[in-house]
């Protein structure tokens, strides 16, 4: 298949890229009309178009493009996302896939018992609206697929290494919370570009998928082993929700101090077998030390 990919050129859409390619896919990145000129070479055929100019997206995804694998960052106004992948969705061939990388901040805080793929949506300050723009997906006339990444690790990137350079900078890890440990759904960078391969391949439109392989890591965990990737002793120090709010922005704050248990059956059912290292392995002995 023909699949134009957005965000190609991100810490997510590259390993995305390696995977479609493996797969046996045609991959054309979506890059900016603004780098048209910039003597780009990304080994592949090319359309150019911005997420802020519907017709450009239009024009990008026409013309043999076969689906369209959407894990661009988002834009700052959810509705000019809503707006962006409708333009793309009525471009689309009919019976043409569209898979949409979400995050699993659209399910809020995990109050009672695990949230598989049927959960209802409570979304988090910072993401609120991107539930509408899952929903254009999921109610297309396309085949569209939504995938909810857990926190995202591996390969060095993603916010760990965020934590990693906190505990560098201040001499031992620290994390954002206020009375107990909040915990994150995790997933491998590898392991997620797969399950959007598995997508692309064989998910029927409507299709839900959480991209989680561990539902509930304690975060303080998470500090201590980014401490040691940086080369502390494993200690880490809780960081007030308010007094990380001054410094990361209110919204990122709560995001981050988050508790969820987050499981991923769908997934599974569709022959996901992810199998790269935990998050706190791959801090602790993997890509992120020193």
């Amino acid at each position: 298949m023909k699949i134009l990919l957005i965000g190609s050129s991100g810490y997510i859409g590259g390993a995305v890229s390696r995977s479609l390619d493996l797969a046996g896919h045609a991959v054309v990145p979506m890059l900016r009309p603004s780098s048209r000129d910039g003597g780009q070479r990304t080994g592949h055929e090319v359309r150019y178009g911005d997420l802020t100019d519907p017709n450009s997206l239009r024009v990008a995804v026409a013309a043999g493009i076969d689906g369209v694998v959407h894990v661009g960052a988002p834009l700052e106004d959810w509705s000019a996302d809503a707006s962006a992948v409708g333009a793309m969705l009525t471009a689309l061939r009919p019976g043409g896939v569209f898979v949409y990388l979400s995050g699993t901040w659209v399910l809020g805080h995990s109050t009672v018992g695990a949230l598989d793929e049927s959960a209802p949506v409570a979304p988090a300050r910072i993401v609120a609206g991107r539930h509408l723009v899952e929903r254009a997906v999921l109610d297309s006339t396309r085949r569209g697929v939504v995938i909810r990444a857990g926190i995202v690790h591996g390969l060095g990137g993603g916010i760990p290494r965020m934590l990693v350079e906190w505990a560098d900078a201040d001499g031992r890890g620290r994390y954002v919370g206020d009375d107990s440990s909040p915990s994150w759904a995790t997933v491998h960078v590898e392991d997620l570009a797969e399950l959007v391969t598995l997508a692309v391949a064989g998910a029927g439109a409507g299709t839900v998928l959480h991209g989680v392989t561990e539902p509930s890591v304690s975060v303080k965990a998470i500090a201590q082993a980014a401490d040691l990737a940086a080369g502390g002793t494993g200690d880490a120090r809780r960081w007030p929700v308010m007094e990380a709010s001054a410094e990361l922005g209110a919204d990122f704050a709560e995001a981050l101090a988050l508790t969820q248990n987050v499981v991923a059956p769908a997934a599974r059912a569709l022959g996901w077998r992810p199998f790269r290292p935990t998050i706190v392995d791959d801090l602790r002995e993997g890509s992120y030390g020193r």
